[in-house]
């Protein structure tokens, strides 16, 4: 008996398809997201990053971060393009960062003078990290 290729090909092909089936593999259907919670954790971390930045530029859009950027001669707007352009870990600390000071300063436990300095210093940290990231 001679052996016909054609003959295997429907059968090899079925079963090609059914191995291939969506759900013919039943472990793969646990690492599937539905769209609904793709979409709540994207809406999660878009409104954690907007209240980040927004912290961040508080401090910068304040009487005394506006005088502490304008004593360094660093404009508001680049430091405001550059908070956008940091990653989700930096602007969690920076944020973190800038609460601290707001608070501490409202507490009266910063002075003037040394919220002048670290809001120099975190203006300097930000430009710094989006020019590294780049």
């Amino acid at each position: 008996m001679a052996f016909n290729s054609r003959r295997l090909r429907l059968p090899l092909l079925v079963l090609i398809v059914y191995l291939l089936a969506p759900g013919s593999i039943p472990a793969a259907e646990d690492h599937v997201l539905k769209s609904t919670e793709l979409h709540d954790a994207i809406v999660t971390a878009a409104q954690a990053r907007q209240v980040q930045v927004a912290k961040i530029k508080t401090l910068f859009s304040s009487e005394a971060g506006k005088r502490a950027l304008g004593s360094a001669k660093i404009d508001s707007r680049k430091i405001e393009t550059a908070v956008s352009l940091l990653d989700d870990q930096e602007l969690a600390r920076l944020a973190a960062q800038a609460e601290k000071i707001q608070t501490d300063f409202s507490a009266g436990a910063l002075n003037n003078q040394e919220l002048t300095y670290i809001v120099i210093a975190l203006a300097t940290a930000v430009i710094i990290l989006v020019i590294v990231a780049a």
